[in-house]
């Protein structure tokens, strides 16, 4: 046999396997279902945040000056980012300065002489 014709006859083979396996593979059935929602329960009793975000995804452009959306992308935004109600929240504390024992005004006065 020739080299050209066993690469083509190789390639043929691949190329038969490729399309069987995807042919079987989209002929099964997913034994998943598509949403995580338990059975009997839809998704929007089981987070009612989730059913306000959606809500609002379809508000359009009315969206961002609807309050109830507002409220709904704020605590999703909390949730998200693990942060506590501000009524839970402990107070802020005021930021602090690089070098606590110069004065402000000393720090201006040697940067503008450094340009």
């Amino acid at each position: 046999m020739d080299g050209k014709i066993l690469a083509r006859v190789s390639a043929v083979v691949f190329i038969a396997v490729a399309l069987t396996v995807t042919a079987i593979e989209m002929s099964s059935k997913d034994e998943q279902p598509d949403a995580i929602a338990t059975p009997g329960r839809p998704l929007a009793l089981q987070d009612p945040l989730a059913a306000e975000l959606r809500r609002c995804s379809g508000l359009g452009e009315a969206g961002p000056r609807d309050p109830g959306c507002l409220k709904a992308w704020a605590d999703s935004r909390r949730r998200f980012l693990g942060q506590r109600d501000s009524a839970t929240a402990p107070a802020p504390v005021a930021p602090t300065t690089l070098f606590p024992n110069v004065a402000a005004s000393a720090d201006r006065k040697k940067g503008r002489g450094r340009m």
